[in-house]
Order: structure tokens, then C-alpha cells, then sequence
């Protein structure tokens, strides 16, 4: 238990109170007591330890620090202890600086992790940290265990609960803390990407039943409601954070591991942290409501005019909570430019006053409410580059069964794609490997002659694409391609995410006519073995894959794999309008 877990931190920095002992070449935590202590008890049997011979006057040797005895002064073979020099002080020991690994905390307004990671003294440290984090057991809502090895989602809540010093002016007045921001953050198995999806607080849903743990230890259903608000699914008849994660899975169809919630404060305390950051707003800002006053261009926000930048609804867009999440998403990036920054994750001090910040403003699961769940959930957000973090929001347009729009529905022409992508664990940007790979391959095998489509000889085969998807495809090539000499070889013996061709090296040039025809990228021409058709000539072998999105319709790994969606990524700076 620390200095604040004591409440005698008495605005001491977290990081003078760790001290080196140079007897036992550990850091230790000294408390500096507020009021008179009870004395260190020394080792069974022994008594007090008198004041060195030769020491100055007034002056004792340094307490052992609470629950660790500090071993007696080495002593020369032969010769009594070793003693200051005549009329010299003895040396303070000098404060060495530890060689824990670097902590890094990962984050977003109300998304923040925490990572403090390294040496003993970092344990002990991450386990104060730990301490500060609220916990919230949401049963099988949030069972599954965290797993290095595998893409993950993570339900990010702000609530507009009226909680801390300074927030009366935000929020509803009396909430019991709503779902008012809500991000689903999914994290790419590789670590190559992650994807911050926006949920909108008026988005119109179905709250499913949901089953909520009580402070007895008994469990409460909550009664499911249909057609609300999705804010709707935290706070309101007692339905917690779980709730609000089956809200989601019920209406996208992706299931978040875990949660991790934060209030107004958030905000403020985490931008103090860092000392603010930048925001860009297009044109002069004076919001009398939120009382947010910026001039055109580039300034720096942090605690309460930080909090009044990301709640703002009149002084942007058309006033509404989608104009607001847009502004949100560019304030969240530039705050995770700021935290990975050379001059945050240099300075300890910043760090230090970081990770106190965040974990003081958040609530998690209890599965990931350990040091060291939290420890690898931040080691493993770290992987991923800012420049590879979509912030994009779920698709939607006015509820139609409203006269004065209030609310929206999700688009199903959209959103159906942009879901997949996530649980498919689908990346919204180009990873600079793939890309470098994909240019290659293009240069490789699609740079040279082409055939005329009358010479191209090919098999379909379906391989994982709509029933029926090969024999249609067929019809295009040979009606209004050209490709005359194709024929419909029925199932392929397997089913692919993508589509392939085929070729033998000789066939190279009828392979470039197809792949110009069908828009397939170089990555999906397989130089191999040809096949024999039907007439007995050498032919190439097209499989339809899961990819595949219609006859006629060109592919390319771009468009097959990442949705088209409005989209900004964490590397790069917006002003909002």
C-alpha cells in the first residue's frame, strides 16, 4: 500500500518516494509521515539500533521503510564499521534513475490504458496503480480471458454522469450516467492496425435482456426495451456496463471482451497530464453554453477548456452529436499523438502524473482489472503505429419514423460491410509491409503483353462466392468481355477469402488480359500449373472467391477488403468545422 493508499501523500511526487537502498541495490518506498509515527519494529529480540558513533548531532540513521528491515552497514574483515572521514559528513547516496522499461500510456479521452512496466519497483508501482482502478464484475459479459495472441474488442464508454469538482455544467442534470460516448476499439491480430469505431448515443436499438450482478452477490435481470436510444443501456433501472455490451453485439454483431469506462474528468485530468494538446478549429469559436472561447486555427486545450472542446455541440457542424463525435475523433487523436510522443514518454515525470490520471479516471471489468492484464493490454496497444488507427463511425441516416429528426437508425447499405470488416478482422488502412508486397507483385506479374480477350482460355470455379456466382460470371466473359474460350468447371475443392488465377509462365499475357478485364490485383495471379479444357487445350484456372461481389464487378484487394467509409486515422491533424 502506497502513500496515497495511505492518504499521506501530502503532494509528494509518486517518484521522490522511491529511494535507492545501496545496501540491498533495490528501490524502496520511503514515506515522509505527516504526523508522528509508530517506530519500525527491529528484528525479534534485538533492540532499538542506536545512532552511528561519529555521526552528526541531531541526525539518525535513515528508518527502514514500512514492512523491510534494512541490513546493518558492511563491516571490514578485522576492523569495526566503516565511519565518515573526521569532520565530513557522510555521503548521501545518489538517486539513481531506475531501468524499468518505458511505460506508455495508450489512450483517447475516455479511453486510456496504462503500462508501468519493468524492475521489483515497477511491480510495486503497477500494483498501486491497480488500486486505483475501479472494478465491475459483469458476468459473462466480459468472461473471456485477455489473449496476446489474438485480435480483441474493447467497449470504450464516456458517461455524462455530473461526477467530480467543476461538472455541473455538463451532462444531464441528475443522470445516473449514461452511455454518452461509446467507441468499440478493435485491435488487429497482428498488431498492425486497430479500428475505433463511434456508436451514437441516439442511435435507435434494441436493449436485449440483461443480467446484472448486485452487491449481495445475487444477480437482477433487466428487463430488454425495443427501439430506444442506445445511451439508454448503462445507468438507466440499474443496468451496468455489461448491458451496454450486449446492446452492442445485439446491434453489430460484434461481441467486446471487455470494458473501460471514464467520466467527465477524464478529459481534464488526462490533457493536464500531458500539458495539453492541439486542436484545430476552421472558424473562430465563442460558445456561450459550454463556454468554450478559441480563435481560428491551432490551439492548445487541456483540463477544463479540454472538457468544453469535446462536449460542444453548437459550435460545429449542424449542431447535433454526429458533427460532435467527428470532433471527438480528431481531439482523440491528437491526444494519442501527444501520449506517444518523444517528449511524454521521455520524461517520468509526465508519465508518472499519466498513469496516476488515468487509472484514477477509469472503471473496468474485473477480468482485465489486474496489473497484469492492464500491463499487456498497454504493451500490446503500443504495437500498433498511429498512422494504422481508423477513427471512423457506424453508419446511419434520420429515423424515419420521426417528424423532427431527433434520432437515427444504421444504414444497412453501409454498416452490414463495416461490421464484417471488424469481426473478419479486416484493416481500414494500408499496412505499409502489405502495401510494399502488393507493389511488387503488380510489377512483377502484371507488366508485360497482353493477349486479346479471344485468346484467353479459362475455368470458373466457385470458390466461396454466391451460389450460381461462377456460371454468371461465365455469361459476362463470354457475352460482353470477349473471352469466347471459358467454361463453368463447377466447385473448386476448397473455399477462399479471395480470388486467384491460376497460370502456367506461358500463359503470362492471357493472364494480364483477365486480370485487366476483372480488376484483379497482382497479389491474385498464381503463377503454377495449367489445366486441360474441354476441348483438350491448356487453360487457366479462375476460383471465385468469398471476395467475389458480383459478374462484372471488378476486384482489387483495396476496395474487396476495406469498405467505403468516412474515415480519419490517428497520425494526422484536422481542424474542425
Amino acid at each position: 500500500m502506497d502513500a496515497q493508499g495511505r492518504g499521506r501523500a501530502d503532494d509528494v511526487d509518486p517518484a521522490d518516494q522511491w529511494v535507492l537502498n545501496p545496501n540491498t541495490g533495490e528501490y524502496e518506498l520511503r514515506l515522509a509521515p505527516s504526523a508522528a509515527q509508530s517506530p519500525v519494529p527491529g528484528p525479534r529480540g534485538s533492540a532499538a539500533a542506536p545512532s552511528r558513533p561519529g555521526a552528526p548531532r541531531g541526525r539518525t540513521t535513515t528508518p527502514a521503510a514500512p514492512g523491510r528491515d534494512v541490513p546493518p552497514p558492511r563491516r571490514r574483515r578485522g576492523g569495526p564499521p566503516e565511519e565518515p572521514l573526521p569532520g565530513r559528513r557522510g555521503r548521501r547516496p545518489v538517486k539513481q534513475k531506475s531501468k524499468a522499461k518505458k511505460a506508455l500510456l495508450w489512450t483517447g479521452g475516455t479511453m486510456a490504458f496504462v503500462l508501468v512496466a519493468g524492475a521489483t519497483t515497477g511491480y510495486f508501482y503497477l500494483k498501486h496503480l491497480e488500486g486505483n482502478v475501479g472494478t465491475t464484475d459483469v458476468g459473462d459479459a466480459a468472461a473471456s480471458s485477455f489473449s496476446k495472441d489474438e485480435a480483441f474488442d474493447i467497449l470504450i464508454i464516456g458517461t455524462d454522469k455530473r461526477t467530480g469538482e467543476g461538472n455541473e455544467g455538463y451532462g444531464d442534470k441528475g443522470s445516473v450516467g449514461h452511455a454518452d460516448t461509446n467507441i468499440l476499439l478493435h485491435v488487429s491480430k497482428d498488431r498492425t492496425n486497430a479500428t475505433a469505431l463511434s456508436i451514437p448515443r441516439d442511435l435507435i436499438v434494441d436493449i436485449p435482456d440483461c443480467e446484472t450482478k448486485q452487491e449481495d452477490g445475487s444477480t437482477s435481470v433487466v428487463a430488454g426495451q425495443d427501439g430506444v436510444r442506445f445511451n439508454r443501456s448503462l445507468g438507466e433501472s440499474g443496468r451496468d456496463a455489461g448491458c451496454t455490451m450486449r446492446t452492442v453485439e445485439a446491434a453489430t454483431g460484434i461481441k467486446p471482451e471487455h470494458f473501460v469506462m471514464a467520466d467527465f474528468n477524464a478529459v481534464k485530468t488526462l490533457t493536464s497530464a500531458v500539458d495539453g494538446v492541439e486542436v484545430c478549429v476552421e472558424n473562430a469559436v465563442d460558445d456561450k453554453k459550454s463556454k468554450l472561447v478559441l480563435p481560428a486555427g491551432t490551439s492548445k486545450v487541456e483540463g477544463e477548456m479540454a472538457l468544453a472542446f469535446v462536449r460542444t455541440r453548437h459550435a460545429f457542424g449542424n449542431q447535433g452529436d454526429l458533427d460532435r463525435i467527428k470532433v471527438q475523433q480528431q481531439f482523440l487523436g491528437s491526444l494519442m499523438r501527444k501520449m506517444t510522443s518523444g517528449d511524454t514518454l521521455t520524461s517520468p515525470a509526465k508519465l508518472l502524473k499519466l498513469a496516476e490520471a488515468a487509472t484514477n479516471a477509469l472503471t473496468v471489468d474485473k477480468a482485465i482489472g489486474k496489473v497484469g492484464t492492464l500491463k499487456d493490454i498497454a504493451l500490446e496497444l503500443k504495437k500498433v503505429p498511429t498512422k494504422n488507427i481508423s477513427f471512423m463511425t457506424v453508419p446511419v441516416k434520420d429515423n424515419p419514423a420521426e417528424t423532427v429528426k431527433a434520432t437515427v437508425v444504421v444504414d444497412e447499405t453501409k454498416a452490414p460491410s463495416i461490421f464484417d470488416a471488424i469481426k473478419n478482422d479486416v484493416s481500414f488502412t494500408e499496412v505499409k509491409a502489405q502495401e510494399k508486397k502488393e507493389k511488387a507483385a503488380v510489377a512483377a506479374r502484371l507488366k508485360g503483353t497482353r493477349s486479346a480477350a479471344s485468346e484467353v482460355r479459362v475455368r470458373i470455379l466457385n470458390g466461396g462466392a454466391a451460389a450460381g456466382s461462377a456460371q454468371r460470371q461465365l455469361a459476362y466473359l463470354q457475352t460482353e468481355a470477349g473471352v469466347t474460350k471459358s467454361d463453368n468447371a463447377g466447385n473448386a475443392e476448397a473455399a477462399l477469402a479471395r480470388t486467384t488465377l491460376e497460370y502456367d509462365p506461358d500463359q503470362a499475357d492471357q493472364a494480364r488480359r483477365l486480370a485487366d478485364i476483372m480488376g484483379l490485383s497482382g497479389s491474385a495471379l498464381k503463377p503454377g500449373k495449367s489445366v486441360t479444357n474441354a476441348q483438350g487445350l491448356p487453360a487457366m484456372t479462375l476460383t471465385l472467391g468469398k471476395d467475389f461481389k458480383g459478374a462484372g464487378v471488378k476486384l482489387n484487394s483495396a476496395t474487396a477488403s476495406a469498405p467505403d467509409v468516412e474515415k480519419s486515422t490517428a497520425d494526422k491533424t484536422q481542424c474542425a468545422s
